[in-house]
């Protein structure tokens, strides 16, 4: 009878254990929750996301240029408005969004970016196999998912830089990096699908890039998120438009998303018809040596940006920019010319988040409405060097090379740009 009470006492005990267990369960459970909504580092997880989401949504119609053309009987020059109305579509969005977002807040703003940008991809797979104009219907798909990239081409930056993180420059170089990453993802994961499926499936495989705009906008909806003024009056949008550093920074924007998507947006095409390669050694060795090489500047400067001065980083870069395209357009080498399409692309990492950066630096009262201009700078010339680009070569009986060469006028400016910027700001000083 004596062993009774020790055994009860046994049971209690083990039951206490068990609740107590399920107790810290819970509450670990629960502190993971509160991790998230606590924790900046899921905030710039989530950002790094949304740069791949917009990846996505910039450079998987690309890949199927060629596709398009042959399927639905569109000539080079009406692909070229599929880029144009592509980033004209997120210039508008960049335009009216510096009220915009403010008005209905940041979360609320890039979760939408993402349902957008989800819904394109996947109206993408539908509509051009559905209307009897397929261009009509790819051109629809093309501007529901550009709203999503353009709301996410305003709000991911300056989200990131209002993080309380050390090393702005480096922090949003490694930011940028992702879109590259992203840009590597979609060429790989693209040419191993239509390798293995056949590029006839390829709007199953819009489908399956829609999943991560999805995913991220549920992401997006519990992470902390702290707002670029927040701690300070913004300055007005009358003012920043008389800043001259704000107008030197626009015209090295524009030049900026013109240097990179004139041979990013063509690399696939470029490859194919001008350097006639397959379409497989086509995508790896064009856009995908193009983005990696473009991400890998950009790690590379995040890394390094103690030891890097910024504008002396971007001035060689230009030369580098130069020799690329020139390297790309007047080459008879297949081999040279796709050496220059991947050069090209570790010429321009810096120039796009090498331009926030000064712009952050020397604006920094600037707040949403600078990071809309800057954006919308930045689609300007994402629309209008592919369709330079694309336009001259029409001219020239679809000869890329031609366009190509055309496209050296945008870091050339970027050179000139920044000898302006470098005069102004000692003037100021």
């Amino acid at each position: 009878m004596s062993k009774l009470p020790c055994m009860m006492n046994m049971a209690s005990g083990t039951e206490d254990s068990l609740r107590e267990v399920a107790k810290r369960r819970k509450q670990v459970r629960g502190n993971n929750f509160m991790g998230i909504r606590e924790n900046y580092n899921h905030t710039i997880y989530a950002s790094y996301i949304g740069y791949i989401t917009q990846a996505v949504v910039n450079n998987f119609a690309p890949l199927l240029f060629i596709t398009f053309s042959s399927r639905f009987g569109l000539s080079l020059e009406k692909i070229a408005w599929i880029t144009t109305i592509n980033f004209a579509t997120q210039l508008i969005v960049d335009l009216i969004s510096a009220k915009l977002i403010d008005a209905i807040g940041y979360r609320l703003s890039v979760v939408l970016a993402h349902i957008f940008s989800a819904a394109g991809l996947i109206s993408l797979a539908v509509l051009p196999n559905v209307l009897t104009n397929p261009y009509t219907g790819i051109l629809v798909s093309v501007i529901i998912y550009a709203v999503g990239g353009g709301l996410i081409e305003v709000m991911i930056s300056p989200i990131v830089e209002a993080c309380p993180t050390e090393k702005k420059e480096s922090a949003m170089s490694l930011l940028h990096s992702f879109y590259c990453w992203g840009h590597v993802g979609v060429v790989l994961i693209s040419t191993l699908f239509f390798s293995v499926l056949g590029i006839e499936r390829w709007c199953y495989l819009a489908v399956l890039w829609a999943i991560i705009p999805v995913v991220n906008s549920f992401y997006f909806a519990f992470v902390p998120i702290y707002s670029i003024t927040q701690d300070s009056k913004p300055m007005s949008i009358r003012k920043l438009l008389k800043e001259k550093v704000f107008w030197i920074l626009v015209i090295i924007m524009i030049c900026a998303g013109a240097s990179e998507q004139a041979m990013s947006q063509w690399a696939s095409a470029f490859a194919e018809s001008a350097l006639h390669v397959s379409k497989t050694v086509g995508d790896l060795a064009g856009p995908c040596t193009f983005a990696f090489l473009m991400g890998t500047a950009r790690a590379m400067y995040g890394r390094l940006s103690d030891r890097l001065p910024l504008k002396k980083t971007m001035v060689i870069c230009g030369v580098l920019c130069i020799a690329s395209y020139l390297t790309a357009a007047l080459s008879h080498s297949s081999v040279a010319g796709l050496v220059g399409c991947a050069v090209c692309g570790f010429s321009v990492g810096i120039f796009w988040p090498g331009t926030f950066s000064i712009a952050a630096v020397n604006l920094p009262t600037a707040g949403t409405a600078m990071y809309a201009f800057m954006a919308l700078a930045g689609d300007v010339g994402c629309a209008g060097g592919p369709t330079l680009v694309g336009v001259v070569a029409n001219v020239f009986r679809d000869n890329l090379k031609y366009g190509l060469f055309t496209a050296v006028v945008f870091p050339v400016t970027i050179l000139a740009g920044i000898g302006m910027l470098s005069k102004t700001m000692r003037g100021q000083h």
